[in-house]
């Protein structure tokens, strides 16, 4: 296969939205009475991609607001303003006193960004599923070819590893943040897999998705496209949410694991 039909495949590849046909994950409810979690989904998905964590978030008595953006079509300051402020707002309405966020990839993004721009004072803790806190090797190889840009639009540019790009402009987090990122690529993903230095889950380097200011850091063998789907992720997750840290089981192998640090 040249190397232009690969880029082609892994391109078609990376804009193809996956569903999940696997049953819900049933918790017993707690109380979560006035907290609300907004769901924000990763580039190129939809709010379908995180409706199983909706589900268990439910399931355990929280109001959950699944957030649906056209995240292909605008740069990441308007995508921001509009996701997130729409997710607080909705939360506000249903009298939330407690506000956390649980996101996929480009999500975590628009979180960081809104956050650093707009103080939150319900704010809980946020979860976030393979973000690209520190770039992506995928934007550096693919930014300037036509069809990238046509699938991923303006924010598909700023997700750039270079230490003046817009995610290495952003500063580090000063709130409750629990970093969750995949150590394995889906088979759709080996071509960016081999561009990506060290372990990484098909788009995301492990070290790329540290955040400076993090509270907790976990690596669990799962792909970029179905982390946030993982019962063991969800399971995560929820337990962040509750007690702000991670069930640490998986991740003694990697020098990653240490908290807070990149």
């Amino acid at each position: 296969m040249t190397r232009f039909a690969k880029v082609t495949f892994a391109l078609f590849c990376l804009g193809w939205t996956v569903s999940c046909t696997v049953g819900t994950v049933q918790a017993p409810k707690s109380i979560a009475k006035g907290e609300c979690v907004v769901l924000l989904h990763g580039m190129g998905r939809t709010y379908r991609s995180m409706q199983r964590l909706e589900q268990a978030l439910q399931n355990q008595g929280y109001h959950v607001v699944n957030i649906d953006y056209p995240s292909t079509e605008y740069g990441i300051e308007y995508l921001a303003d509009m996701a997130v402020s729409n997710g607080i707002s909705v939360c506000e309405e249903k009298g939330a006193n407690v506000v956390h966020f649980v996101t996929h990839s480009l999500g975590g993004i628009l979180t960081r960004y809104y956050l650093e721009k707009n103080r939150l004072d319900k704010l809980g803790r946020i979860v976030m599923l393979g973000p690209p806190n520190q770039g992506s090797e995928v934007t550096d190889a693919l930014e300037d070819q036509l069809l990238y840009r046509y699938f991923f639009g303006p924010a598909g540019q700023q997700l750039g590893t270079d230490p003046d790009s817009f995610v290495n402009s952003l500063g580090p987090v000063s709130y409750p943040v629990g970093v969750i990122v995949g150590s394995e690529a889906a088979f759709f993903d080996r071509y960016f897999s081999d561009i990506i230095p060290g372990k990484d889950d098909g788009k995301v380097s492990v070290e790329r998705a540290k955040v400076k200011g993090m509270s907790d850091f976990l690596i669990l063998p799962y792909a970029h496209p179905y982390i946030m789907e993982e019962d063991e992720v969800i399971s995560q997750t929820l337990h962040f949410l509750k007690h702000g840290s991670f069930l640490h089981q998986r991740d003694s192998d990697f020098a990653g694991s240490d908290n807070g640090e990149q």
